[in-house]
C-alpha cells in the first residue's frame, strides 16, 4: 500500500458507502459521484442527482483484475491484453455483468468498468471490497468537472460525503477513454 494515502478520508468514505450514501470524490479522470455498485437504491440516488435517465448504465470501479473477476462471468483475452498494456484511464465494457445493482448494467446485460490509475481510487475500493460507481460529477448533459471548483453547487450539496479536494493532485481531468469488448475477441472503441 502507498503510505502517502490519507486514510482517514478513505474510512469516512467508507462508512458512507456502508450506509447506502453517495459520495463525492476526485478518480483517476475527473471528479465523480459514487456509491456502492451493488447497492440499488444508492444506484438510484446517484441517477436522481445527476438528473440521469436509468436507460444509461452507469461505470463502475475495481480495485483489480481479481475483483473484475466477480463482476464479469467470462473476461474476453483481448480486454486483459488491453488492461496489461492501457497507459491512460480505459473504461471497458464487458458482456455478462454479473453481482452488480440491476440499475449498473446496461439493457445488454454489460457494464462498464474501470481499474482506476489513481492510488487513492484503488485503495478506496480495495478497502471497501465491492466496486463503487464513478459517474461525472455533474448535471446529465453538463460539462464533466475536472476540478473541485467546477462542480455545481447542486450536486456538492446533494451528496451524503465530499472527499478532500486536495486529492485531486494526480487526476487527469479528462473522461476515461471507453472500449466495448466482446467475448469472440471484437473491440469496438466508444470515446476516445
Amino acid at each position: 500500500m502507498n503510505t502517502d494515502i490519507d486514510i482517514t478520508e478513505i474510512e469516512a468514505a467508507i462508512e458512507v458507502l456502508k450506509d447506502g450514501g453517495v459520495i463525492l470524490y476526485p478518480t483517476d479522470t475527473v471528479w465523480g459521484i459514487g456509491c456502492d455498485a451493488t447497492n440499488e437504491e444508492a444506484v438510484a440516488k446517484v441517477y436522481e442527482i445527476k438528473k440521469r435517465s436509468d436507460s444509461k448504465s452507469l461505470i463502475t470501479l475495481v480495485s483489480d483484475a481479481d475483483m473484475l473477476c466477480k463482476y464479469v462471468k467470462v473476461i474476453p483475452e483481448i480486454a486483459i491484453n488491453l488492461i496489461e498494456v492501457n497507459d491512460k484511464p480505459m473504461t471497458i465494457i464487458y458482456p455478462g455483468a454479473m453481482n452488480l445493482a440491476k440499475n449498473v448494467i446496461a439493457e445488454d446485460g454489460s457494464a462498464g468498468i474501470r481499474i482506476p490509475m489513481n492510488d487513492w481510487c484503488v485503495e478506496l475500493v480495495k478497502r471497501f471490497r465491492k466496486p463503487i460507481v464513478s459517474t461525472s460529477a455533474n448535471i446529465s448533459g453538463e460539462q464533466a468537472p475536472a476540478l473541485y471548483e467546477e462542480i455545481p453547487i447542486g450536486i456538492i450539496e446533494a451528496v451524503d460525503w465530499v472527499a478532500d479536494p486536495y486529492l485531486e493532485e494526480g487526476s487527469t481531468g479528462k473522461a476515461s477513454q471507453i472500449i466495448k469488448v466482446a467475448l469472440n475477441g471484437e473491440v469496438a472503441v466508444i470515446r476516445e
